[in-house]
């Protein structure tokens, strides 16, 4: 767990920022210890990193690069699916063709 000083000194990006980014960031909300103090995770810095990277580079809003990241992350789930769709059916096609050649051994 990082503290928002850590986080500030990691990335560059100021606290102020990073408090911002919570308001307009979905999915972005670091938890917050019994104090009430901030904690963030390694995924929590992964995403301020690339949210940096999006309004840096390649000048995004801080709420367009939010929904960039949630995009990206809608595409992963459907690569995902797809994939898990393309290993089902290969492994059909492999159970037939196993079948198959038996078959005709015989």
């Amino acid at each position: 767990m990082f503290t928002i000083g850590q986080v500030e000194e990691l990335t560059g990006i100021k606290a102020h920022i990073l408090r911002y980014w919570e308001e307009v960031v979905p999915g972005f909300s670091p938890q917050k210890n019994l104090t009430g103090r901030r904690e963030y995770t390694q995924h929590d810095l992964e995403l301020i990193f690339r949210l940096k990277y999006l309004i840096t580079e390649k000048k995004f809003t801080a709420e367009g690069a939010g929904r960039q990241i949630l995009e990206d992350a809608q595409a992963v789930q459907q690569n995902a699916e797809l994939i898990q769709q393309i290993r089902e059916t290969r492994a059909i096609l492999t159970n037939l063709y196993v079948s198959l050649k038996k078959n005709n051994q015989q």
